[in-house]
C-alpha cells in the first residue's frame, strides 16, 4: 500500500492533481513515498472526475495542486480531490497550494468587489480540508481567512542561498519593488549581509489589472548590485520598469528573485530585454519551454514542501524549518 507509516501506525498518503506533475514526483521522492495511484479526467463538458485507486481509509492525505493557468480548473480538481478523499473516510485531509489561487485578491480595494481569496479559504474548508499549506502567501493576512491550521511557508532560504553565490553581499543592496514589501526586503538584506535597502515609488491604476508605473527609486544603489525582491512575478510588467528604474538610476547590475513565475505572457519578453543579468524564481508553478529565456534560472521547491509535510505528519514544528528552533 502507497504511503509512509510511523511508529503509532499513522498512514502519510501523498496525492497529486494533473497541474505540475513534475513537482508532485520531486515531493514524493523527496518524502521516500510513492504517489497514490489516481485516476483523472475531464468529461466532454469540462466536469473533472477523480479516483484514487487504492483505499485511504484513516491516512493522513496531503493534496498538492499547482494553481498555473488555467488556475479555475486547477481549483477545482483540487477541491473535488478534497472531497473524494472525505467520503472515503481519510482521517486528516492537508491542502498543499504552493501558490495560494486569488491571493492577490485579499481585501477590498473599491465597493462592490469580491475578496475572492477568503472564498478560496472557505471552499477548501466546506470540501474537508483540516489543513492549508502554502508558500510565500501573497499577504500574510491570507492565513486568517481560513478556519483551521495554517502552514506558510518561506521560500527565501532557497533563495538567498543561490542569491549569495551570485553576488559580492559586501556591495548589495536589496530593492523592494514597492513601498508595501518593504518588510520583506529587510528580511532579505539581513539574510544578505546587512546592506541598505532601497524601494520603487509606483503608482497603480487599480481599474486596470497588472499594471503599474514605476517612478524612481528611493535609496542607496548608485554602483551597486541590486537585488530585486517579490512573492510573484505574473506579466513582469512591474518588475521589467523597476530594473529599467534602478538601472536608470545607477545601479551596476540587477538580479531578479521571486518565488513564484506565473510568467503570463508577454513576462518572458519583457524579463528578456529589461536588462536584469538574471531572474530567479523557483519551480511552485511549471515553467514550460515557452516561458524560458537565456537569463531564468529555477531553484527547485520541492525539499522544502517535503520536509514540511514531514513535521506535519510527525506532529513536529514546521516553524523550525525556518527559525531553527523546535
Amino acid at each position: 500500500m502507497t504511503g509512509i507509516t510511523s511508529h503509532g501506525e499513522k498512514r502519510l498518503v501523498l496525492v497529486s492533481g494533473r497541474a505540475h506533475p513534475a513537482l508532485a514526483t520531486d515531493v514524493s521522492a523527496a518524502l521516500g513515498s510513492e504517489l497514490v495511484p489516481t485516476t483523472a479526467y475531464d468529461f466532454a463538458n469540462g466536469e473533472i472526475y477523480v479516483r484514487f485507486e487504492e483505499s485511504v481509509r484513516g491516512c493522513d492525505a496531503f493534496v498538492l495542486q499547482s494553481h498555473t493557468s488555467p488556475i479555475n480548473q486547477w481549483l477545482m480538481e483540487q477541491l473535488i480531490m478534497v472531497d473524494a478523499l472525505k467520503r472515503a473516510s481519510a482521517k486528516r485531509i492537508t491542502v498543499v497550494a504552493p501558490f495560494y489561487p486569488y491571493a492577490r485578491q485579499d481585501k477590498k480595494h473599491k465597493g462592490r468587489e469580491p475578496i475572492s481569496a477568503r472564498l478560496v479559504a472557505d471552499l477548501f474548508k466546506t470540501a474537508g480540508a483540516d489543513r492549508l499549506m502554502s508558500v510565500d502567501l501573497h499577504a500574510a493576512q491570507t492565513q486568517g481567512f481560513f478556519d483551521g491550521p495554517v502552514d506558510h511557508l518561506w521560500a527565501m532560504p532557497i533563495l538567498t542561498d543561490y542569491v549569495r553565490t551570485r553576488v559580492d553581499t559586501g556591495n548589495v543592496t536589496v530593492v523592494s519593488p514597492d513601498a508595501g514589501r518593504i518588510r520583506v526586503a529587510e528580511q532579505w538584506a539581513a539574510k544578505l549581509g546587512g546592506g541598505p535597502l532601497a524601494f520603487v515609488h509606483k503608482t497603480r491604476d487599480i481599474s486596470r489589472p497588472n499594471q503599474s508605473v514605476a517612478n524612481r527609486v528611493v535609496g542607496e544603489v548608485q554602483g551597486r548590485t541590486c537585488v530585486l525582491v517579490d512573492d510573484l512575478i505574473d506579466t513582469g510588467g512591474t518588475i521589467a520598469e523597476a530594473v529599467k528604474v534602478v538601472l536608470a538610476a545607477g545601479a551596476s547590475d540587477v538580479i531578479v528573485a521571486a518565488t513564484h513565475g506565473v510568467l503570463s505572457e508577454p513576462a518572458a519578453r519583457r524579463l528578456s530585454e529589461c536588462g536584469a543579468r538574471e531572474v530567479i524564481v523557483t519551480d511552485s508553478l511549471p515553467i514550460t519551454a515557452e516561458k524560458r529565456f537565456p537569463t531564468l534560472t529555477v531553484l527547485p521547491i520541492a525539499p522544502l514542501l517535503a520536509r514540511a509535510i514531514r513535521e506535519v505528519f510527525d506532529d513536529g514544528s514546521v516553524t523550525s524549518l525556518f527559525d531553527g528552533n523546535a
